[in-house]
């Protein structure tokens, strides 16, 4: 982690601000980042976790500005909870991603699903909030989870992208609601776009989106041969496989490696090239 101070604004470009959560850990770099959208009027986009000091200083980046809406990418607990009391002090609608609540909390207990999150209005791929001056896109892609949506400011190319890329880390995949298939699908869309810039939920901004996009796909595939691989030479317990395939990684983000081999597993046997289930021995499909 860095040493990027909380609630301080930064202006990443001409009407866009961001604001970073004081939630810093091995999953989030230095906190959950909100962005401030607008100049004349406003969106905020993933408000982050619950947090006075955060609220505070959102507010005082908006000025008393009209926000015309918050936006939240996806429900887990560091991105949406804080749209609600967000909403009660400036009368905003709550848009977005769909609501979704799991009781599995995955690899890590920070980021189980925001069981308050009720939006008044979902966005479908495509549709669009506006303000003065600004265009904000909704684009669908899940992967991470299923009701992940990215956000194009469509005057300046920039994408906002949530947990779904970052620069720091690659996103976590896990099972039952994140789905690896569904994740590669979403990467290769945001290939095929013409975006200038992402500005990720966690760590710096991406000023080479598609190069690191290719990379990610490249990695993801990497990561696949080495499932098969191991398979085939009889290793097929998921916690096996992680010991062998992310030597020196941190043993804190061991159970979130083992979410996305798991991930890996599942999409591979849809495609018929492995035979297994969570919980038993995996092996190649005969």
């Amino acid at each position: 982690m860095t040493d990027v101070p909380h609630d301080t604004p930064e202006t990443l470009e001409p009407g866009v601000v961001r604001l970073t959560a004081n939630n810093p850990s091995p999953f989030t770099k230095d906190g959950t980042q909100s962005y401030v959208v607008g100049t004349r009027d406003v969106a905020v986009i993933d408000p982050g976790p619950v947090d006075e000091a955060h609220l505070a200083a959102l507010l005082d980046v908006i000025g008393g500005r009209p926000v015309v809406a918050i936006l939240c990418t996806h429900t887990h607990r560091d991105h949406s909870p804080l749209a609600a009391p967000l909403k009660a002090a400036t009368g905003a609608p709550v848009v977005g991603c769909a609501p979704l609540a799991l009781d599995d909390l995955g690899p890590r207990a920070d980021a189980s699903f925001d069981p308050d999150y009720t939006p008044d209005r979902v966005l479908a791929d495509g549709d669009t909030v506006t303000g003065d001056g600004w265009t904000l896109e909704a684009i669908a892609t899940p992967g991470h989870t299923s009701n992940h949506l990215c956000f194009a400011l469509v005057e300046s190319k920039a994408l906002f992208s949530g947990d779904h890329v970052m620069g720091w880390s690659t996103s976590i995949v896990s099972p039952p609601d994140g789905d690896m298939g569904d994740y590669m699908h979403s990467l290769d869309k945001l290939l095929s776009r013409d975006d200038r810039i992402y500005y990720p939920g966690h760590g710096p901004a991406v000023d080479n989106p598609q190069r690191l996009v290719r990379g990610m796909m490249g990695h993801r595939k990497q990561r696949e041969g080495q499932i098969l691989r191991l398979l085939q030479r009889g290793t097929g317990d998921v916690g096996a496989m992680v010991e062998a395939m992310y030597v020196g990684l941190d043993r804190r983000m061991h159970p979130a490696a083992a979410r996305s081999v798991l991930a890996h597993l599942l999409d591979l046997r849809r495609r018929g090239l492995v035979a297994g289930d969570e919980g038993e021995p995996w092996t190649l499909a005969a």
